[in-house]
């Protein structure tokens, strides 16, 4: 079962194409089999929460909350590392705020 925080590798579908490639994403929280995530990015330039490499990323990236998407279980290849909770108190707060807006 993945929990909220964890940083998964897995298998995403972008969309504006059809092409899958394998990215990390943050789980927000699974259900029924199904995983739905928050994407990440090293593109410095987007707009987002800051993931850096001393909290475990590969590289310094940023956590897309603009970016949500639902993937199979199956489509997850590995866990990376999980958020601390400082972090994922971060990530709910600006959830919620996207979401009241």
């Amino acid at each position: 079962m993945h929990k909220m925080g964890e940083v998964i590798l897995a298998e995403v579908q972008f969309t504006d194409t059809y092409e899958i490639k394998t990215r990390p994403a943050v789980v927000l929280f699974e259900e029924h089999d199904n995983v739905v995530v928050a994407g990440v990015t090293s593109n410095l330039e987007m707009d987002g929460i800051p993931l850096l490499k001393k909290e475990g990323a590969a590289k310094d990236s940023i956590i897309k909350l603009n970016y949500l998407f639902t993937i199979s279980k199956k489509m997850v290849k590995k866990s990376l590392f999980f958020l601390s909770a400082e972090k994922k108190k971060i990530v709910v707060s600006e959830l919620i705020q996207k979401l009241q807006k």
